[in-house]
């Protein structure tokens, strides 16, 4: 692949996860399966590690008064521990099965909600959910950056409004990127390389965010949870077809 073609994908690829930091989900996740059509997924998830940092001190400053706290108190100490099994289990962790797992709970909960005959009830915030969930995120999200879905699945029933929602998936994903600093640079150091091209990807990212926020802002309420189920729903679809296809 030529510079070009690789700097007009990455570049795609930064401006995605800008916009999933912004607050519209789900796109974000569609950054690793881009830039692994010209590199492995794990050094995908490496390169883009600092971008999604980069993004979150723009996104927790967006939305630094929005954000659920009640949720927060379980989830952020619940996806530190997932990041931590993350970690631990990294050496002898299917790639694989962690996709078709996260893929199968997404689209179950999309049909169940979809197809339920009656509206389901406004859930209140739930400890033992909240922390199950939680550390499913930081999990998947280490593994392979796609801790959305299981976040999603917990806090959609919530029924919050959007701006909260998008803030407080901004704050938990701020916390277990950070968290994940570390582990990565043990498992895969960092070359000046890898900085340096992640770096160029940078002015992509903060646009995105800035966009994404200002998107967030102005759709309505009805339609952006449709498109964060509608995201979670062909997310899920493409995590299963990566494995079984």
């Amino acid at each position: 692949m030529s510079f070009d073609s690789y700097f007009v994908l990455a570049g795609l690829a930064a401006l995605l996860v800008g916009l999933s930091k912004g607050g519209l989900p789900t796109v974000g996740m569609l950054a690793v399966p881009l830039l692994s059509l010209f590199m492995s997924p794990v050094k995908a998830a490496v390169l883009l590690l600092p971008i999604y940092v980069i993004s979150d001190v723009v996104s927790v400053w967006l939305y630094r008064k929005d954000f659920s706290l009640p949720n927060l108190k379980i989830l952020i100490p619940a996806g530190v521990l997932g990041v931590l099994i993350g970690w631990l289990t990294a050496s002898f962790t299917s790639d694989s099965a962690v996709k078709l797992m996260i893929g199968c709970m997404g689209v179950g909960f999309c049909l169940n909600t979809w197809l339920r005959k009656t509206p389901q009830d406004k859930q209140a915030v739930d400890v033992k959910k909240g922390w199950f969930w939680g550390t499913v995120a930081g999990f998947t999200s280490f593994i392979s950056h796609a801790g959305g879905p299981p976040f999603q699945i917990y806090v959609l029933p919530q029924r919050l409004p959007k701006i909260q929602f998008a803030g407080t998936a901004t704050l938990l994903f701020a916390v277990i990127n950070a968290a994940k600093i570390w582990p990565y640079q043990l498992l895969q150091p960092y070359s000046y390389d890898d900085l340096m091209r992640a770096a160029d990807l940078i002015p992509f990212a903060l646009v995105g965010t800035v966009l994404g926020a200002y998107i967030t802002k102005k759709i309505a309420d009805v339609w952006f949870y449709r498109l964060v189920q509608g995201g979670l729903f062909v997310v899920s679809l493409k995590l299963i077809a990566d494995v079984v296809l």
